[in-house]
């Protein structure tokens, strides 16, 4: 079992103590929080191991989880990399371009593996269907959320829609050509809702909007491509396939079947994959594990992250000084 450690108590650090102590694949050692108030608090109603020092910490562990506050990823980060400690490191990645650059230098120059924490890549409504995306040509996304004030510090890219681009970014495979973005801020002093559009060198074209002063919760993307629709609910862990094959010449009675405007007729059907419940987060976590023990590379790598990161970042430098 691989001893492990978290940096940061608040509402995700608690989840991540709960799922490593869980875990049949870490062995989990304790934690350390700037708070020491916060820290002896979960230490005393939980039974965790509150470590008032973050170098005892990392120095008593394999790896890292760093559920901390983004501005401090990248020192914490460092921190542990330069121990020789793996990390496994909560979206985005850091606070900016150069220090997520850094990592990956530090990454190597280590010899240690480390993972973002893109928990959407392991929703299982995702998972169900990424094989089949196959060059999608355009892609629509909405991620609305109420409003909570916790992750307002940020703009909504960084706070949800960063989960869009990092899936949009593992399923088209071509560099982005152009961003166009705007966004607005109605009660925080960075934006609240944001919508951009990323086009692709290969002519992909990506649609993204994200909110959190949404009157409802929305998590959903549409995957359209070459003879098919793919939906998927992130939400209610809910996918939707719609394929296209050229139609049989004699259709059956409850076949359904379209004429383009140059006479060819094609069948449409559903298929239905299977969605497998978990637990996202442990899922994550635990291929982390995987890929250490396997020397393989990481689902979501850093290097991953931070292209994630730049993209976000480029969509924030887009619509700055513009309006919805």
């Amino acid at each position: 079992m691989l001893k492990a450690g978290v940096l940061g108590a608040g509402h995700l650090g608690k989840i991540h103590l709960r799922l490593l102590n869980e875990s049949e694949k870490y062995e989990l050692v304790g934690f350390y929080d700037a708070d020491a108030i916060n820290g002896k608090k979960v230490s005393a109603e939980f039974g965790y191991r509150y470590f008032e020092n973050i170098n005892d910490l990392i120095e008593a562990v394999d790896v890292v989880d760093i559920v901390t506050p983004t501005l401090s990823h990248f020192d914490c980060a460092k921190k542990a990399i330069e121990k020789g400690k793996h990390i496994f490191i909560e979206k985005p990645i850091t606070n900016t371009l150069e220090e997520a650059k850094s990592l990956l230098e530090l990454e190597e120059k280590h010899n240690v593996k480390g993972q973002v924490g893109h928990v959407e890549r392991f929703n299982p409504a995702f998972t169900a269907v990424k094989d089949k995306i196959e060059s999608p040509m355009f892609i629509e996304t909405h991620r609305l959320a109420e409003f909570n004030p916790r992750g307002t510090d940020v703009p909504v890219v960084l706070d949800l829609m960063i989960h869009d681009i990092d899936a949009i970014l593992s399923v088209v495979n071509s560099e982005v050509k152009q961003i166009n973005a705007s966004g607005v801020s109605v009660i925080s002093q960075s934006p609240d809702i944001a919508n951009a559009r990323l086009e692709f060198e290969n002519g992909c074209v990506a649609n993204l909007t994200a909110s959190r002063i949404s009157l409802k919760n929305m998590r959903k993307s549409r995957f359209f491509q070459k003879d098919a629709y793919i939906s998927v609910d992130f939400l209610e862990k809910k996918v939707e396939v719609v394929k296209m094959k050229d139609a049989p010449k004699t259709p059956g009675e409850f076949d359904m079947v379209l004429q383009n405007a140059e006479g060819e007729k094609k069948q449409i059907y559903f298929e239905n994959p299977t969605i497998n419940a978990n637990n996202a987060i442990l899922d994550e976590l635990e291929s982390f594990a995987d890929a250490i023990y396997n020397d393989t590379v990481p689902v979501v790598s850093l290097k991953q992250g931070t292209q994630a990161l730049e993209v976000a970042l480029q969509i924030i430098a887009s619509f700055k000084n513009k309006t919805l």
